[in-house]
């Protein structure tokens, strides 16, 4: 059985960047649901957090808390791997206050940063009267695409 509940799957282009010709990637919100590794008696972790290692700290949970309270949200590519319950280089792994606090626009851009990795960020597109298109990154390098508008592996 899972830790995680899917709580969102969206599209994000697959390099962070959203331009002419970019491919496009599902990203998911994986949300650990509060009582997971709770220390709170009763649900089942009194020896201990199992999970410690790759989430945020457990959380306390009180009566008042409902389904929807959350320990994490673990951002993944679709079809991220994992090895036991672990994701094997998620996006990103947000405390369930960053992620209750982190206004959307925000966490887009950490989201579109993750995918870019180290890859320079796009900054313009040329399209010439022949129908190419030429992409412009931050570091001064220029990608062509292909006629058919295809980026294949632009970034």
């Amino acid at each position: 059985m899972s830790i995680y509940a899917t709580n969102w799957v969206l599209q994000f282009p697959r390099y962070g960047d959203s331009h002419p010709g970019c491919e496009w990637v599902e990203v998911v919100g994986q949300g650990v649901p509060a009582h997971i590794g709770t220390p709170t008696p009763g649900h089942g972790y009194e020896s201990g957090d199992p999970y410690a290692g790759f989430l945020p700290p457990a959380v306390v949970v009180s009566e008042d808390d409902d389904d929807w309270c959350l320990r994490a949200m673990v951002i993944i590519r679709g079809g991220t791997e994992k090895v036991g319950q672990e994701y094997v280089r998620p996006l990103l792994v947000l405390s369930r206050d960053e992620y209750a606090t982190t206004p959307f626009p925000v966490l887009h851009d950490r989201i579109c940063a993750a995918l870019r990795g180290d890859r320079p960020r796009w900054t313009m597109a040329f399209t010439g009267g022949d129908g190419r298109t030429r992409l412009t990154f931050e570091d001064g390098s220029v990608r062509d695409l292909p006629p058919d508008g295809d980026a294949g592996d632009a970034g």
